[in-house]
């Protein structure tokens, strides 16, 4: 088949900078990206979870929401949440509404899953996953997806646990149209013992589940609890010990040699254009400012080499420019250029799965859109005939 070798993604992040455009030219923008993706034999097209972003940073309140409006839209494409921040969100709901989800794409969902890592949103939505108690939420997060598992894989279900009851205790259910059944209820106290969602996912038992991940704790629990992993910033040096940390964690659990890239998919910054100046020009400062919004909270660690010191500097974004990320992980410039900075990312890490963003905030759409069909025109094609090739030698 064509998706054959590299899986490719367009993780779309959502922004309106300074908010120029109405939030309906966004939405139009992000269709426009999607349906040409979907046409065009991309893998996934991937959408996240902020609140409360006036500054228009980071504008899609519920990727669920907008993956309905895009499945509706298109065919063939997997939509993915980079991702659900289940912390936020009471976890029957989001049980329900990504298996309704599945059914509305006919089972082409990717359940991405995050735990939140601002506290602007955390404390406004959901105080129990305020992210500066870092254990509690981590509690809750494993429970939220203790909780998603049952439901959606045992007809009805029931859990006790440090944040949540299902069903609440001592409730009778007594209705002439639902027979009795011990199956779900106490049949002499009539007390309800077990609850059931509808609808089921398509996916059995349940779409494949991503967890976006950072420190190697976080790795290895997913790896142990058979999810799949989103990455993002890091450099391939530092990306290297953590696909190594996946791998060593999930070989162990599945008693087997699992392969490097297994399970992971990488985020890369992306934008093409005819030289390195004319990509730089067009989407360099937007880049760079939203980086300069994500490492306000996050700092520059995330970018560094292993064993590498960040040296002394004023305020900790100083060092934040363009040639200082550019060499460690954009992807931005010529397609010659781009296509030698995935083949090392192949080569050293073993990528399987590559997800790229090119809607920055504050970017023409054109240029975007330019972007996106120069990497599916040139970058995609050169992936994938040689994976043919490859095949094709093998037997």
């Amino acid at each position: 088949s064509w998706r054959v070798g590299m899986k490719f993604g367009s993780f779309c992040n959502s922004t309106n900078w300074n908010n120029k455009k109405k939030y309906n030219q966004i939405l139009e923008e992000i269709r426009e990206i999607s349906i040409y993706c979907d046409q065009n034999n991309w893998d996934s097209i991937w959408f996240t979870e902020h609140h409360f972003s006036h500054e228009g940073m980071e504008i899609c309140p519920n990727p669920l929401m907008l993956s309905a409006d895009i499945a509706a839209r298109t065919n063939n494409i997997r939509i993915g949440q980079a991702a659900s921040i289940i912390t936020f969100w009471n976890p029957i709901r989001i049980a329900e509404d990504i298996a309704l989800l599945d059914q509305l794409s006919n089972g082409r969902v990717e359940a991405g899953i995050g735990r939140g890592i601002y506290g602007r949103e955390a404390l406004n939505i959901n105080p129990e996953a305020d992210t500066k108690n870092n254990e509690k939420n981590f509690r809750l997060f494993e429970e939220t997806i203790t909780i998603l598992k049952k439901a959606w894989s045992e007809k009805f279900f029931e859990h006790k646990g440090e944040f949540y009851t299902y069903p609440t205790p001592n409730f009778e259910w007594n209705h002439s149209m639902s027979p009795p059944d011990e199956e779900f209820m106490d049949i002499k106290t009539k007390i309800l013992k077990k609850l059931s969602i509808v609808p089921r996912t398509i996916q059995k038992p349940h779409p494949p589940l991503w967890q976006v991940v950072d420190s190697n704790s976080s790795i290895e629990w997913a790896a142990k609890n058979n999810i799949n992993t989103i990455m993002w910033i890091p450099t391939v040096k530092t990306l290297k010990k953590r696909f190594e940390v996946y791998k060593n964690a999930k070989s162990k659990i599945e008693k087997r040699n699992v392969e490097m890239g297994e399970g992971i998919c990488l985020v890369r910054d992306m934008f093409l254009a005819n030289s390195m100046d004319e990509a730089k020009e067009k989407a360099g400062e937007q880049m760079i400012n939203y980086i300069k919004w994500v490492c306000h909270w996050r700092g520059l660690g995330n970018h560094m080499n292993p064993d590498e010191e960040l040296p002394k500097t004023e305020n900790k974004l100083d060092l934040l420019n363009y040639d200082f990320l550019h060499e460690r992980n954009m992807l931005f410039g010529t397609i010659d250029y781009v296509i030698s900075k995935i083949e090392e990312l192949q080569s050293e890490l073993n990528l399987e799965y590559l997800q790229v963003w090119s809607n920055f905030p504050g970017v023409n759409h054109k240029d975007c859109m330019n972007s996106i069909k120069m990497f599916t025109e040139k970058v995609i094609p050169h992936f994938k005939d040689k994976s043919k090739a490859r095949i094709k030698q093998a037997s």
